[in-house]
């Protein structure tokens, strides 16, 4: 089954600088020239119906043939741009389960589940972390009983994999298909004040909605959490299977998350105003160069 528009996978894109093109910031299918920017982010009501002239001279309304590289919403309405999830956060950290706002999301289910959870655990992201988090965790020396070198590199490594892999796999398939809920980001969006939705982004670590949209108790992502530690018991050494390091480990994973949904929340915001920024520099410069010309 196919992964909607706001979780496919984008083309990879450098993140070591601002420097580079701004369209990458974009999701897929937004519009690219600074008329374009300047109409979607300053110009809402461009989407409201139009009266046009038919073959018989009558008055007739109707809504502009929408763009087909466009996300819309459930009404069939362009998403503004700073409502926009990309597929890749800076086109590299994955943001796959995401729903833009006011995007009508893919139905979730056991099948579209399993497929978005492999999705989420087997992309090469998903590595690059894992290798960076294990050479910090052996720099410090988090579990002795791992060793250090290549061997211990390793230790951590194949560890650290089990436990996203149980974790992603129970929070975005087995618990949230057995409890019906759907654990996807849904961004709260412009419109709200920051502390209002910085406070969202903690909630949603407590709260999940169901397959039918409604609030309820985020038993899938806690759950999964939780059974992530009792099942690394299993192959981490004794040392590291007490209960203060696994109660620990359980709340740097609700840290990661919040600090990972707070960057969803207010990434396309972000990325709204750099592009609009740089499209104005842009239009600016080409006038002034024809201004020159002439």
């Amino acid at each position: 089954m196919p992964i909607p528009d706001t979780m496919r996978i984008a083309n990879l894109a450098p993140v070591c600088s601002l420097a580079f093109d701004f369209d990458s910031l974009l999701p897929a299918g937004a519009p690219s020239s600074a008329a374009d920017t300047t109409s979607e982010l300053d110009a809402p009501d461009s989407t409201q119906n139009t009266s046009v002239s038919n073959s018989t001279g009558q008055n007739a309304g109707t809504h502009p043939a929408p763009d087909p590289g466009i996300p819309v919403d459930a009404n069939g309405n362009p998403i503004p741009i700073e409502r926009q999830q990309p597929q890749r956060i800076l086109g590299f950290m994955p943001n796959f389960r995401t729903v833009s706002g006011g995007a009508k999301p893919h139905p979730p289910g056991w099948k579209y589940n399993f497929t978005v959870a492999t999705h989420q655990a087997t992309d090469y992201s998903s590595f690059l972390f894992l290798g960076l988090t294990s050479l910090m965790a052996e720099g410090i020396n988090e579990h002795p009983a791992l060793g250090k070198g290549v061997g211990g590199f390793y230790a951590y490594n194949w560890r650290g994999f089990l436990d996203k892999s149980d974790n992603t796999y129970l929070s975005a398939w087995l618990l949230a298909s057995t409890f019906h809920e759907d654990t996807r980001y849904y961004a709260l969006g412009a419109g709200h004040n920051i502390p209002i939705r910085a406070l969202y982004v903690i909630s949603r670590q407590a709260v999940a909605r169901t397959y039918g949209g409604h609030q309820t108790p985020n038993i899938a992502g806690l759950g999964a959490k939780v059974l992530a530690q009792v099942v690394s018991r299993y192959y981490y050494p004794p040392s590291a299977t007490t209960f203060p390091v696994l109660a620990e480990k359980f709340g740097y994973s609700v840290m990661r998350d919040v600090i990972f949904s707070s960057i969803r929340e207010f990434y396309p915001d972000a990325a709204a105003h750099f592009i609009r920024k740089h499209r104005e520099k842009m239009a600016a410069k080409s006038a002034a160069q024809g201004a020159t010309i002439h």
